[in-house]
């Protein structure tokens, strides 16, 4: 391992090995705040710092990390250079020749996620700690609150609902990484909402008593009948000619059953009604509105009756629809 690859976190904290956990808290409190991102904005020298800072009192901060750091930093002298395997040096039982490099052993320290690398190796995905600015955050005393340095530990997903299940609420079993959990989507969720399940997201690697939160956002599979319009229910319901010129009572379905619905004469095609508190669920209380667009549909196949009929009917129409078109120029 070359001289270069071992980092002296004491060193970077500036406080001796034989420092207790109180001088290395007040030690990085003062230099996290110092080289904080929302006290250096835009200077990637200080964020790099403060990353470093971080790392370093992460590790000497708790007692078997820190242990097990001297014990590698033992191990790293009597080695020099050399190349994994190359030793069998004893360090409490740990043989660290395992590793061939310093960051190998701190990534797997520190419980970075690990992938497979080209050749065999190990990679590592580090996401640095992130509160305000993505590096963490000040507690209410002005001073810096390492708890808030944690990362970003909430998750979202995606949960797409059929429409009965939006409408009255489901119970869903989902599976977060290996843990199974139950969710209740409330009544009433509608497409792009979001569902906030607390303490289900990512447990923090500084504090495994931190986890953040589950966001599900809602998709609700398409219907073929009732449609979204706002917080409104959107539904078009065809009627014969007839019934728009003479007007009549009409059978419309709604969420909750079918309802008799009254369209007045004279109705023109592509006019909406409304029904009252038969639409999509409020978050608070009570129901929106359903509105129902009614579409005039001309019958294709007529019985000879029906042409006699209509044929009787143009002939005997005392108005033009198109009469206000007479006059229309470029």
């Amino acid at each position: 391992m070359a001289a270069t690859d071992f980092k002296d976190y004491y060193a970077v904290l500036g406080v001796s090995k034989t420092a207790n956990a109180d001088e290395i808290k007040q030690t990085y409190r003062k230099l996290a705040r110092q080289y904080h991102p929302d006290m250096n904005p835009g200077d990637k020298v200080a964020e790099a710092r403060f990353k470093e800072i971080n790392e370093a009192y992460e590790v000497l901060s708790d007692p078997d990390k820190r242990k097990k750091y001297d014990q590698f930093g033992q191990y790293w002298k009597q080695a020099g250079s050399w190349s994994p395997g190359s030793t069998t040096a004893d360090y409490g039982g740990f043989d660290f020749s395992q590793y061939g490099s310093f960051d190998e052993f701190i990534n797997e320290l520190l419980g970075r996620f690990s992938t497979g690398a080209p050749g065999g190796g190990r990679s590592y995905n580090y996401r640095p700690p992130s509160g305000t600015g993505g590096f963490g955050g000040f507690n209410d005393y002005g001073g810096f609150d390492p708890q808030a340095g944690a990362g970003n530990l909430d998750l979202e997903s995606t949960l797409t609902l059929t429409l009965p299940e939006a409408f009255h609420g489901v119970q869903q079993r989902l599976s977060v990484g290996s843990e199974i959990i139950t969710v209740r989507i409330p009544a009433g969720a509608k497409p792009g909402s979001r569902i906030r399940v607390k303490g289900k997201g990512q447990i923090s690697p500084y504090n495994n008593q931190q986890r953040g939160d589950l966001y599900l956002k809602i998709e609700v599979q398409p219907h073929s009948f009732f449609q979204f319009e706002g917080d409104n229910l959107v539904c078009e319901v065809p009627i014969a000619p007839d019934e728009a010129a003479l007007g009549g009572a009409i059978e419309v379905p709604t969420p909750d059953g079918t309802v008799t619905m009254n369209i007045p004469a004279g109705i023109r095609s592509g006019q909406t009604l409304r029904l009252r508190g038969k639409g999509w669920p409020k978050p608070k209380d009570g129901r929106g509105d359903q509105l129902v667009r009614v579409v005039i549909v001309a019958p294709k196949d007529l019985s000879p009756t029906e042409r006699e009929y209509y044929e009787k009917l143009r002939a005997a129409r005392s108005s033009d629809p198109r009469s206000h078109l007479k006059n229309i120029r470029l």
